[in-house]
C-alpha cells in the first residue's frame, strides 16, 4: 500500500480527527483527489503556510495549522520561557477559526497571546508585533491567492517575516512535532478568563494610523487639493476598507468612492476569480464606477492589505494602469524630490537609502544616482526589505546614532517590489498598502496642485531616466508532475546556463544557489553578497531577466526587462524577449 493510502485511512479512522473531517475525506471518490491530498506534508516554507482548504495532510486546515502553532510555541520556548505572540486575520474563509485555534495553542503551551476582535491587514500585524514587544506573530492570510486558498504568516519579535537563520531553526520545530496528539491544546474561553489572551483593537489602530499620517510632506497641500480630489477605492473584500477609508478621510479626502459590491469582508470573493490588484479584472468594478462618478485615481488593495494597484485618470480622460514598478517609482521620486527640497534627508545624502528587489526595476537605481541616495538590492520577497530596516538601525546604534553609508547605518527612505508592495516610513517591517494609498494620494494631490495627472507625472519621469519596461510570466504547474517539471527546469538552467537568449546577448550570470556571478566572456567569478536561494539572473546588454520557482504557489516565475530611449523600441524589445525566455524554457 502507498504511502499516500496509508495516511489518508488513518485521518478516516484516528480519534484524533473530528467527525467533520472524517465525513469530508469519506466522499471523496478521486483516487488522484486522494492522491494529491496525502502525497506529501503541506511544507512550512520560510514565509510559514500556505495552500488549499481542505482535510488531509497537503491542505490548510485546522491540523496543519495546529502543528504549525505548536512547532513555532515549541520554538518559542526554547528561545525564551514565557514570551507572547501577536495574532491578525484576514477575510478568508476559516481565517477567524484558524486564528482563534493558533491563539488556543500559543496559550496551552505558556505564551501570551494577543488577538485582534476583528480582521485586520497584515502590515497592522507587524506594526502589532513591535508596538506590543511580541515575541512572535502570526496573521492568517493567503494574501492575493483565489479563494480555495489560505495561510499561515510567521513574524519575528522586529516585526519582520522570519528570515536566515530564525526561519531554519522554526521550519526545524514545526517538523519535530510529528504525531498531531502531540498538539497541545486549551479552550479559547477559558484562556481569556485566565488571562492566556487578550483581546486587542482600537488602540492598536489609533497608534497605527497615526504613525502613517508622520509621513505626510506636504500638510498645506493637501489641505488645499485633497478635498477636490475623487478617489474610487476597492478593498476586494478583504481587510482594507476600514482602516483606508480612516486615513484617506483623516488627511482631508473627501470624495472617496468604495465599490458597494466589493467593499464588505467575503472570503468568497464573490466578484473575482483571483483577488488580486496585479489582475486587471480586480479593477473592471471599480472603472466602472470611476467613469460614473468621475474619479482622478482607481484604487485595490488585496485581502490583507499588503499590496496596491492603481488606475489614474489621464489627460485624455482615459484610466491608465500603472504597474508595481511604476507605483514604488512614483512614490520614491516623490518622497526623495520633496525630502531634498525640505532638507530632510541626511547631510550626506548617500547615506539614505531606498531598498528593491532583484526582479524589480532598475529604474530604482537611476532615480537613487539622480538623489545622490544608495540603492540596495535584496533577494525576492518583502521580508528581505524588512531585514534591511533592522541592520540599518542596529548598526546606526553601534555608530552612537548616526547615519553612516560606510558602516551599514542607512537612513530608510522608501522600499518597494515589482508584485505591488512598498513600504514608507519603518512602524512595519513589511509591504503596507495603507500606507502606499495615502503616500499616492498625498503625491496625486501634489502634482494636482501643478496641473499634472499621476499618468503625466509617470510619462516625465520615463523621458528623465529612459523608458524602463518590465514583464512577469507565471505558469502554473499542479500537482508532482509540475513540481517535477519545475525542478528540471531550474537544474537545467543552472547546469546549461543559457550565453544567449533569443537575439540578447547574456553578458553575466547570477546563480543565487551557489552564490556566483559568472562573467560570460572571460569566466571570472565572484559572489553574490545575498543569501542562497534557487533564483537564476542573467544580466542583458540593456536589461535582464530572473527565473524562480514561487515559494508560495505552484508556479514559475519568469521576470524581465528592458530600457530604451523611446517607449515603442521598450515595448517591442520586451516582447521579444518574453517570447525567447518561453520558447528557450519550454512554456
Amino acid at each position: 500500500m502507498s504511502d499516500y493510502r496509508k495516511e489518508y485511512l488513518r485521518w478516516i479512522s484516528d480519534d484524533v480527527f473530528d467527525d467533520k473531517t472524517k465525513a469530508e475525506l469519506k466522499s471523496i471518490t478521486d483516487e488522484k483527489e486522494i492522491e494529491d491530498r496525502f502525497y506529501k506534508e503541506l511544507s512550512f516554507g520560510t514565509g510559514g503556510l500556505r495552500g488549499i482548504l481542505g482535510a488531509g495532510t497537503n491542505r490548510m486546515n485546522l491540523y496543519t495549522v495546529g502543528k504549525a502553532s505548536q512547532g513555532l510555541a515549541d520554538f518559542i520556548n526554547s528561545q525564551n520561557k514565557g514570551g507572547s505572540v501577536a495574532i491578525a486575520f484576514d477575510s478568508r474563509n476559516m481565517s477567524e477559526q484558524f486564528a482563534k485555534r493558533s491563539a488556543e495553542i500559543f496559550a496551552a503551551n505558556g505564551l501570551k497571546v494577543y488577538i485582534f476582535d476583528s480582521l485586520r491587514p497584515t502590515p497592522e500585524l507587524s506594526f502589532a508585533v513591535r508596538t506590543l514587544g511580541a515575541t512572535a506573530g502570526v496573521v492568517i492570510t493567503a494574501s492575493h491567492n483565489p479563494p480555495e486558498y489560505n495561510g499561515y504568516k510567521v513574524y519575528y519579535s522586529d516585526g519582520g517575516q522570519i528570515v536566515p537563520p530564525v526561519d531554519k531553526m522554526i521550519i526545524d520545530s514545526v517538523r519535530a512535532v510529528g504525531d498531531y496528539k502531540n498538539i497541545k491544546r486549551i479552550n479559547f474561553e477559558s484562556a481569556k478568563e485566565k488571562g492566556l489572551i487578550r483581546i486587542i483593537g482600537r488602540e492598536i489602530d489609533d497608534a497605527y494610523i497615526a504613525e502613517l499620517k508622520k509621513n505626510v510632506l506636504n500638510a498645506d497641500v493637501l489641505k488645499k487639493r485633497a478635498p477636490s480630489l475623487k478617489i474610487v477605492y476597492t478593498p476586494l473584500n478583504g481587510t482594507g476598507k476600514v482602516p483606508v477609508l480612516r486615513i484617506l478621510s483623516e488627511l482631508g479626502f473627501e470624495n472617496v468612492y468604495t465599490v458597494p459590491e466589493q467593499s464588505e469582508p467575503d472570503g468568497n470573493f464573490p466578484t473575482l476569480k483571483y483577488p488580486n490588484p496585479e489582475d486587471p479584472a480586480a479593477f473592471s468594478y471599480a472603472l466602472e464606477l470611476a467613469k460614473k462618478v468621475g474619479a482622478d485615481i482607481v484604487m485595490a488593495t488585496d485581502p490583507d492589505a499588503d499590496r496596491l494597484g492603481i488606475y489614474a485618470k489621464d489627460g485624455n480622460e482615459k484610466y491608465v494602469p500603472f504597474t508595481g514598478n511604476m507605483t514604488g517609482i512614483l512614490i520614491a521620486e516623490y518622497q526623495l524630490s520633496q525630502k531634498r527640497a525640505k532638507g530632510l534627508l541626511p547631510v550626506h545624502s548617500e547615506d539614505a537609502a531606498i531598498v528593491t528587489t532583484i526582479v524589480s526595476t532598475d529604474m530604482a537605481a537611476a532615480v537613487a544616482k539622480e538623489y545622490g541616495v544608495t540603492c540596495i538590492e535584496v533577494l525576492t520577497g518583502f521580508k528581505y526589505i524588512g531585514e534591511k530596516i533592522k541592520l540599518f538601525e542596529s548598526a546606526k546604534e553601534k555608530n552612537g546614532g548616526k547615519y553612516c553609508a560606510r558602516c551599514g547605518a542607512f537612513d530608510f527612505i522608501f522600499g518597494f517590489e515589482e508584485s505591488y508592495g512598498c513600504l514608507l516610513g519603518t512602524h512595519a517591517r513589511d509591504k503596507d498598502a495603507v500606507a502606499a494609498v495615502a503616500a499616492l494620494a498625498e503625491a496625486a494631490a501634489f502634482y494636482a496642485e501643478r496641473g499634472i495627472s499621476l499618468p503625466e507625472a509617470a510619462d516625465n519621469l520615463f523621458r528623465k531616466y529612459g523608458y524602463y519596461k518590465e514583464a512577469l510570466v507565471s505558469k502554473v504547474l499542479k500537482g508532482a508532475d509540475g513540481a517535477g517539471k519545475i525542478r528540471q527546469i531550474t537544474e537545467n538552467l543552472r547546469n546549461n546556463p543559457a550565453k544567449q537568449i533569443g537575439s540578447e546577448k547574456v553578458v553575466r550570470v547570477r546563480d543565487y544557489l551557489k552564490n556566483t556571478v559568472t562573467d560570460t566572456d572571460t569566466g571570472a567569478v565572484e559572489t553574490t553578497g545575498l543569501p542562497q536561494s534557487d533564483v537564476m539572473y542573467f544580466e542583458l546588454e540593456g536589461g535582464w531577466c530572473c527565473i524562480r520557482p514561487s515559494g508560495t504557489e505552484p508556479k514559475i516565475k519568469l521576470y524581465m526587462g528592458v530600457v530604451c530611449e523611446t517607449e515603442q523600441a521598450a515595448i517591442k524589445r520586451l516582447e521579444i524577449l518574453k517570447d525567447s525566455l518561453s520558447e528557450m524554457l519550454g512554456l
